[in-house]
């Protein structure tokens, strides 16, 4: 594998969607930014996803043909296995990763990882969600709740980790 995985997360409404979206818009050589599988509307959010069904979500997993994917906030987010493919191909690949499947991601990907974490105060984080309208009261404290779990200070150390991993220096 000589590409690399960013494996951007981040709390919702943190702005990885406004992020992705940039990246997307500006031609890029290297850099190819992947579309997740989620068992939501195509309509619902932001972000430019592939929307299927429970069912043909769990088809595409049983078929092996998503290389990660994970149970979050009700729904099942999946990255299709053509990310291995532009990898091998030398391409950089960003993709809206999960922090708490973190440890699935660096275990297919070892060194290939470079894992990336926005972070946003509360009340900006809590403003955002209010504003886009897509989830209710008790939504929105889950979702922060959820985010007051990952500290800045675990996603140095990842950063960190994947920059020397990368450099083959010491740190």
């Amino acid at each position: 594998m000589t590409g690399k995985l960013i494996w951007l997360m981040g709390a919702s409404g943190s702005g990885k969607d406004s992020l992705l979206t940039e990246l997307r818009q500006r031609e890029q050589t290297q850099l190819l930014v992947a579309h997740r599988y989620i068992t939501r509307a195509a309509s619902a959010g932001s972000e430019n996803h592939i929307a299927l069904s429970e069912q043909e979500f769990f088809t595409r997993a049983g078929q092996n043909l998503l290389a990660l994917s994970w149970h979050a906030n009700g729904l099942y987010y999946g990255v299709g296995v053509e990310i291995d493919l532009w990898l091998h191909a030398g391409f950089d690949v960003m993709v809206n990763g999960s922090r708490a499947h973190l440890p699935q991601a660096r275990a297919r990907y070892q060194s290939a990882l470079l894992p990336v974490c926005l972070q946003v105060s509360p009340e900006i984080l809590r403003q955002r969600l209010e504003n886009r309208g897509r989830e209710n009261a008790s939504e929105i404290n889950a979702r922060l709740a959820r985010a007051a779990r990952y500290t800045p200070q675990d996603v140095l150390r990842s950063i960190m980790t994947a920059a020397c991993a990368s450099r083959s220096t010491s740190c």
